[in-house]
């Protein structure tokens, strides 16, 4: 059975529980004293612990080392308007995701500048951390700056692709992927030089796009999705 909750600590040995996530479990969750916590230290540690109330954890196993993947999986995606960018990190963090990049392509509408942009980034941060307590990661993601197109499509360097109807079905050798905004890419950007990947029959909205591609690059790194094998004798993860 699952722990009662799961919350990040600096230190496994000596953790100390922020304001925030100490209503979170009393408030929220309303934990009980004896009831079992398990807390990682965003960096690959973790730990169970039992709640004794009043903020406290006390250690009820050993200190583990959880690796981190050996192969890691990045999603950009061109920030949209409202809240839906928050959905979408908080979606990729469950997911699985490990870099989460937002960019800024030609069609997209919003504009994050200035101290408005930092508040934007300090907030997405703050949804992942909360999404992989929810879902138990022992690694926090990464949540990139906000960067231009040209930076995104350089970050996802040689394992890199864009998501577009008619490109390959995804594949773990393309592990990073761009999502475009709701006008979708540009034809200059569809020119950058970066390979294409399908995510499926039908038009997705950006977000839904974002989430699709970390589900489907998550799926196959978990061996959750076997590679099909084509008419032309060559293997796709799919």
């Amino acid at each position: 059975m699952a722990a009662a909750a799961h919350v990040f600590v600096d230190d496994l040995t000596r953790p100390e529980l922020a304001d925030e996530d100490r209503h979170h479990l009393e408030r929220v969750l309303r934990l009980r004293p004896g009831e079992e916590v398990t807390a990682a230290d965003s960096a690959g540690g973790w730990r169970r612990f039992r709640y004794a109330g009043a903020g406290v954890l006390e250690a009820d196993g050993d200190l583990e080392l959880r690796p981190a993947p050996g192969l890691l999986l990045t999603v950009g995606f061109a920030i949209t308007k409202g809240d839906r960018p928050e959905w979408t990190v908080q979606k990729l963090t469950e997911a699985g995701v490990d870099r989460i990049v937002p960019f800024v392509a030609t069609r997209t509408v919003v504009r994050w500048e200035g101290e408005t942009g930092a508040r934007h980034l300090d907030r997405l941060r703050s949804v992942a951390r909360g999404a992989a307590m929810q879902s138990r990661r022992p690694w926090l993601p990464e949540v990139h700056e906000v960067v231009d197109f040209p930076t995104a499509a350089a970050l996802a360097g040689a394992a890199g692709c864009l998501a577009q109807p008619g490109g390959e079905p995804p594949r773990l050798d393309r592990a990073a992927v761009l999502v475009g905004p709701e006008g979708g890419f540009t034809d200059v950007e569809l020119a950058c030089g970066l390979p294409k990947m399908d995510l499926g029959p039908t038009i997705l909205r950006a977000e839904s796009a974002a989430m699709a591609a970390g589900v489907l690059l998550s799926a196959l790194r978990a061996g959750l999705v076997a590679p099909r094998h084509d008419s032309f004798g060559q293997d796709h993860d799919r």
